[in-house]
């Protein structure tokens, strides 16, 4: 059954294994505030563990907004989670402030020993290099992206990789968005790298990447809303939650060969193995079919690799989607 909160919304999440406990942490704000859209600037980062990924518990609330001034205190938003060599927890996550209006995003990071109690470092880490990435007043976009923080180690266990929604510094405003890119040798200081995407792939922003290993095979998801889709792409159908096969997880990630896994009805996806081996996807009910905000996680939902090589639902309520996969081209402009 979908995690459903009856006072509050909620949306992106992301995944912790503790080894007794599955945690997942998710944007969260209340109904009260009537109109789904101010959500985002009235947002917490909520907890909650299960044993099964099918049954939550929610416990205490991780993080809320630093006081001002800080490059948090105005939302703290999406993010990864990560073991450090300690056998600490560090959470990454998406700050703005209020001196600058929310539209500027930076990451920032927080520790733990339980993932219960965690302890904020004061100072943002990473932040969008203009040598690559647009700048909030540089293009023709809403805010700085830089968000959205996936952290994982490097095939060779030397460095770390993060993976962030960001925006090149060229192209046609709905044409942008592009996977940006940092690393790091110790969680702390972070180098920004140029992207391991191009612009031109039909996308305006490629929001909560994340990299996962099913089967042998690579895969990039990340997702992207009709409207913040070039021209080219809306042809081929809408948005939602998409994949691609990579080769390499260090990049480059053929971004314009990307399908659908899901439609608008499910946005924000993240891919979760169980301690079976067995890999589902998590998303966030997004719409209904009247079009109006929903807020809820949902249930556990069961991917594999098809036929054609692409990442696909297996339960069947997706179908209508891989449709359009033959119909995808490279798009540009």
């Amino acid at each position: 059954m979908p995690f459903t909160l009856p006072d509050v919304w909620t949306w992106d999440m992301w995944f912790a294994d503790d080894g007794i406990n599955y945690h997942v942490f998710y944007l969260k704000a209340s109904r009260a505030l009537g109109d789904p859209n101010r959500r985002h600037f009235h947002v917490t980062i909520g907890h909650a563990v299960s044993e099964d990924l099918r049954a939550w518990r929610e416990v205490q609330d991780a993080l809320i907004v630093s006081d001002e001034p800080a490059f948090d205190d105005c939302t703290t938003w999406t993010g990864s989670i990560v073991r450090d060599s300690d056998d600490s927890w560090r959470l990454f996550y998406t700050g703005t402030s209020r001196a600058e209006a929310g539209l500027v995003q930076r990451v920032g990071t927080a520790t733990s020993h339980d993932l219960y109690q965690w302890q904020k470092h004061s100072d943002a880490i990473s932040e969008a290099d203009p040598r690559w990435y647009e700048k909030h007043g540089s293009g023709h976009w809403f805010d700085e992206a830089w968000r959205d923080p996936w952290v994982y180690r490097s095939t060779d266990g030397r460095a770390w990789h993060m993976l962030v929604t960001a925006r090149a510094n060229t192209g046609d405003a709905d044409n942008r968005g592009v996977i940006g890119h940092a690393t790091s040798e110790d969680l702390v200081t972070w180098s920004v790298q140029p992207p391991l995407s191009a612009p031109g792939a039909g996308f305006g922003q490629l929001e909560v990447p994340q990299i996962a290993s099913i089967d042998g095979q690579s895969v990039l998801i990340f997702s992207c809303l009709t409207n913040e889709m070039s021209a080219s792409r809306r042809s081929t159908g809408g948005g939602g939650v998409w994949s691609v096969p990579i080769t390499d997880a260090e990049g480059p990630f053929p971004i314009e060969r990307a399908t659908r896994l899901t439609d608008e009805s499910l946005y924000a996806g993240r891919l979760v193995q169980n301690r079976a081996g067995e890999w589902f996807l998590f998303a966030f009910h997004h719409v209904d079919e009247r079009g109006d905000f929903i807020g809820a996680l949902s249930d556990a939902i069961p991917v594999s690799w098809g036929s054609d090589g692409n990442l696909r639902v297996t339960d069947g309520r997706f179908d209508h989607v891989r449709t359009e996969a033959h119909l995808t081209q490279p798009a540009g402009g």
